[in-house]
């Protein structure tokens, strides 16, 4: 059984890689499938644990990326809005 704790962490290793192939890919057919699936992610994680586990998942996605590859990628922000009235950017 997969606890919740190693969930989070996969979904979140996914959701880098996502974000991180899109932002040094900006021009890929893959794309448009690639933000689906950040959105699919957030609504899990909305789902899991509310506007909270956005934020929190956020900050640390941003921080991340950020470091590793000197891109922001707050540009994803909006992929998330919808999915709770608290959350719009």
């Amino acid at each position: 059984m997969i606890t919740l704790v190693a969930m989070d962490f996969m979904l979140e290793e996914e959701l880098i890689d996502l974000m991180t192939f899109c932002l040094q890919n900006s021009e890929s057919p893959q794309i448009d499938e690639k933000k689906k699936r950040i959105t699919e992610i957030g609504g899990e994680l909305f789902v899991d644990g509310g506007v909270d586990a956005l934020e929190n998942f956020f900050f640390v996605l941003k921080n991340r990326i950020t470091e590793e590859i000197g891109k922001d990628p707050s540009v994803f922000k909006p992929l998330w809005n919808g999915l709770t009235d608290e959350w719009k950017f």
